[in-house]
């Protein structure tokens, strides 16, 4: 069997992300050969986050490995530490940010389903993402944006 590891392998970061939101992955799950889970390990050094807030339509599951984080919810703020297990469960309802105030980096685990197509809504910005798998049908849109009507450009 293919074997990952969290502490050794390597992280990535994106030059394209913007500060605040300067995080690295590991692709762990891919690593290790895994298809039907999408696996990631991230390391997030101090006064980023990993990705705007926002929520899916599938489960979303956090492990914090090492170090201290902030997770805004739909309820609030609260501290992660190492070792917490969060589930984000779909809709609205599981909708989250991590963030480091910490000075320290942190090291989080996240899995969810690797279905597509996959969407994701971020309630700040008013945006919805979609993801299909094939990269020439991908989008992000601002939900105003996108509302037209079903039989638009139609013969």
């Amino acid at each position: 069997m293919k074997r990952a590891n969290t502490h050794t392998d390597p992280y990535e970061y994106d030059d394209a992300d913007p500060d605040g939101y300067r995080a690295a992955v590991a692709h762990v799950g891919r690593s290790a050969g895994g298809q039907a889970l999408a696996v990631k390990a991230y390391e997030i050094p101090p006064g980023q986050s990993l990705c705007p807030y926002h929520y899916e339509y599938e489960e979303e599951w956090l492990v914090l490995l090492d170090g201290a984080l902030v997770l805004r919810g739909p309820d609030g703020e609260g501290e992660l530490t190492s070792g917490d297990v969060v589930c984000c469960p779909p809709g609205p309802e599981g909708a989250h940010k991590v963030t480091n105030r910490s000075q320290a980096t942190a090291r989080l685990l996240m899995f969810s389903s690797a279905r597509e197509p996959a969407f994701a809504v971020y309630p700040d910005s008013d945006k919805i993402s979609a993801w299909s798998g094939n990269p020439d049908d991908e989008l992000m849109i601002r939900r105003a944006d996108g509302k037209v009507d079903y039989y638009d450009g139609e013969l």
